[in-house]
């Protein structure tokens, strides 16, 4: 029985693989005739008394009915399979048109995925449709399955590619693959396949936008090899699906820009109100933290000995957080730490089995993953903010980027604060510096030139009720007229420090020559200006060169100091340096206090550079063009404080 079965099995094969060739479908053809003629001939005796003409003549006929069936059965065969070509183009058509339709409707993807395996499963002839995705650690996620049987890979699954696969074979090429037989597959998905009975696959990777997505694949439990179209036939499908994964990243791209547009903008409303910093501190924490979808948000400042002040906090849940006002370590593995120590952004993912502070901190916490951006205030590293992720996957890697723009909005705020509190402060200092000089100037006038004037007066009538009983009434003039000489004097030292003279007459130039002789120490100066300056300028830069050379006088024990002003560009820049004991810190001499608001209430900028022992100098820059108004408000108040040091 079984030999039997293979000879029929051995004929069967040998016609399928030679009736299709002309020689032999003319042998049979002709065997069959002369076969049938000699069937007819025992039968009939007539047939038997044929010459042999005859008999060639039917042999030809009998030969040409035989070919004009065959070409007629072949026609037919031939109309058949284009009938089904036609009707399959036609199914193929109209599975792609309502695929199409979802993708123009703009439904969620997830629908796509499904509708697409579902056409396919009916519309090819195998057993089993998946599509998946390829994810960034690596992993192969069933996004949509279709299947005649309890489906191999169902959706949610995930598998690790690797071995002989198509989906293995698509993500190392980026081409279509094809598995004919699954008895040397492997790896885990290769491994699964073939327990669930498959015999034969192929995947095409879908692409999108230039980066490899996920494939399509198709498989059948059936013997004979899936057809040599299969590939080209999904890879109609796998289009379709790249533009629908390529429109919906896009609208989603849209709203999350949308959205963030519109958090930046509320937090950026605040910024420009001026309202309070610890308002804008938690709005823009709570605002990051929802636009991110993170677990935990927050905003700290970085203080010294590693150390950072949290300064507002957000929880998508109560109380699962560190609270305002806490100071907390900065370790070396922590975010803080990595964002102070290179001021760009950085990103830690906690790993179970770490065992530093950090990370068990955030274990407790149940953070995952945290990234962090610097907050930088006018180029100095102010603090940093970062959110926290208790997901399995990390955060996406656009994070960084995306709390940047809200850290400048940050340092803007903290920028505007301070310069207010600066200006507060300015204004106050201004506000006392013009009580004190009115003070002094009252004290000097009262104590000194007032009394000795009011004297004189009382000398001049007592002189004149005398006269003409008086010889020497003259030596008491001349008395008289030598101290009204000395308060005049008194006057002069005292009006010197409001205005020099010499600076309104001569200009800038001549006047810091008369400040060079005047000093107590040796003075090189060097002037490169050529024209005169604005009253404003050249005013703030006298007081700027007279309370440099006070100061290396008075508390810098110089024995020599050197003076330089030129013109550059549009600013007058002056430099003040001493090879005194340095060591200056304006923070706690009135004097560079003074020197700061006057300068900054022009348009400019000071800088002092006095490490200790290698003497001091004084980098002063202010804008030409600024306007002498504010300038001039304030000349009275600190000229007098300025110039009395001088003096």
């Amino acid at each position: 029985m079984w030999r039997r079965r293979q000879n029929a099995r051995g004929v069967t094969a040998w016609w399928g693989r030679y009736r299709v060739r002309p020689a032999v479908q003319v042998g049979l053809a002709f065997a069959v005739g002369v076969a049938a003629f000699g069937l007819a001939a025992v039968v009939s005796p007539h047939l038997r008394d044929l010459d042999g003409d005859a008999l060639f003549v039917l042999g030809i006929f009998i030969l040409v009915a035989l070919l004009v069936t065959e070409i007629a059965a072949r026609t037919g065969r031939r109309a058949d399979k284009s009938e089904q070509a036609r009707s399959l183009l036609a199914d193929e058509q109209a599975a792609l048109r309502r695929i199409a339709t979802l993708v123009a409707r703009g439904v969620p993807p997830e629908e796509v995925f499904a509708a697409v395996t579902e056409e396919v499963g009916h519309l090819l002839p195998v057993g089993s449709a998946a599509l998946g995705r390829y994810e960034p650690d690596g992993m192969f996620t069933t996004v949509a399955a279709w299947s005649t049987r309890e489906a191999a890979f169902p959706v949610g699954g995930q598998w690790m590619p690797g071995g002989k696969n198509v989906t293995t074979i698509a993500l190392e090429t980026g081409r279509p693959a094809r598995i004919d037989d699954f008895a040397d597959a492997s790896g885990p998905i290769g491994v699964a396949a073939r327990e669930a009975g498959y015999r034969s696959a192929v995947g095409t990777p879908i692409v999108v936008e230039g980066r490899l997505w996920g494939v399509m694949t198709a498989a059948s439990w059936a013997d004979d090899a899936l057809p040599a179209d299969t590939e080209a036939r999904l890879a109609n499908f796998t289009e379709l699906l790249a533009t629908a994964i390529a429109n919906a990243e896009s609208r989603a791209g849209l709203a999350r820009l949308a959205a963030e547009q519109a958090a930046l903008q509320r937090v950026a409303t605040l910024v420009a109100r001026a309202v309070p910093p610890e308002e804008v501190f938690s709005t823009v924490t709570e605002e990051l933290g929802r636009l991110l979808g993170a677990d935990i948000s927050g905003l700290i400042r970085l203080e010294p000995g590693n150390t950072a002040l949290v300064l507002a906090v957000w929880g998508a849940a109560e109380g699962d957080y560190v609270p305002v006002g806490t100071r907390i370590p900065v370790e070396d593995s922590s975010v803080p730490m990595m964002v102070g120590r290179t001021g760009r952004p950085a990103r830690r993912d906690i790993p179970e089995q770490a065992s530093d502070a950090t990370s068990v901190r955030a274990r407790k916490l149940g953070i995952t993953s945290t990234v962090g951006a610097p907050i930088v205030v006018e180029g100095r590293l102010w603090g940093g903010m970062s959110v926290c992720s208790k997901q399995a996957d990390p955060l996406p890697p656009n994070t960084e980027s995306r709390i940047a723009a809200f850290a400048e909005l940050v340092a803007t705020a903290i920028a505007n604060a301070e310069a207010r509190t600066e200006l507060a402060a300015s204004r106050a200092r201004v506000v006392a510096t013009a009580d004190e000089t009115r003070r002094r100037l009252e004290r000097n006038l009262h104590d000194g030139a007032q009394q000795r004037l009011v004297s004189l007066a009382l000398q001049l009538r007592a002189a004149e009720a005398t006269a003409s009983e008086r010889k020497d009434v003259g030596v008491d003039l001349s008395r008289i007229g030598e101290e009204l000489d000395e308060a005049l004097e008194d006057l002069r030292k005292i009006s010197h420090g409001l205005h020099p003279a010499i600076l309104s007459e001569g200009g800038l130039e001549p006047a810091l020559k008369t400040l060079a002789r005047r000093s107590a120490v040796p003075v090189e100066l060097d002037v490169r200006i050529e024209t005169r300056l604005p009253e404003g300028i050249e005013v703030a830069a006298y007081y700027v060169v007279s309370e440099g050379l006070a100061n290396a006088v008075k508390h810098a024990d110089a024995s020599v100091a050197k003076v330089e002003v030129e013109a550059v560009e549009d600013n007058v820049c002056l430099s003040i340096w001493d090879d005194g004991r340095g060591g200056a810190d304006p923070a706690r001499g009135s004097g560079l206090i003074g020197l700061k608001d006057r300068v900054e209430a022009q348009g400019g900028t000071i800088s002092v550079v006095s490490p200790p022992d290698e003497g001091t100098r004084l980098h002063v820059s202010l804008p030409v063009g600024a306007a002498e108004g504010a300038a001039q408000l304030t000349d009275a108040v600190v000229a007098g404080r300025a110039g009395a040091g001088a003096a």
